[in-house]
């Protein structure tokens, strides 16, 4: 059985489109990440992908500043985040700590 995720915060339709932009990136950057297993395809690909990806999360921001939403609420965005599976998506990025064999 799934457990119930706690729902999503309110957030603008520009601060969702952030936070959706942002997890691409960190997904890629997982992939690309030399510290990770994986073939050099996947990450020529990735990398490949990530340079759209990287351009749709700028745009992202754009628009929220050209909207006036200059500042980002930190907390609120953090809660989406982790709902999201932030925390996990985002652990693929960082260097792998060492095994103890």
């Amino acid at each position: 059985m799934v457990p119930d995720l706690p729902p999503l915060p309110a957030l603008t339709r520009a601060e969702a489109e952030l936070i959706d932009r942002y997890l691409d990136v960190v997904d890629l950057l997982g992939r690309i990440n030399p510290a990770r297993d994986g073939d050099t395809y996947r990450g020529l690909r990735a990398a490949q992908a990530l340079v759209a990806r990287a351009a749709e999360l700028r745009d992202a921001l754009t628009l929220m500043h050209q909207r006036g939403e200059s500042e980002l609420h930190a907390p609120t965005l953090a809660r989406a985040l982790r709902v999201l599976d932030g925390e996990r998506r985002t652990a693929r990025v960082t260097v792998p700590p060492l095994s103890d064999s």
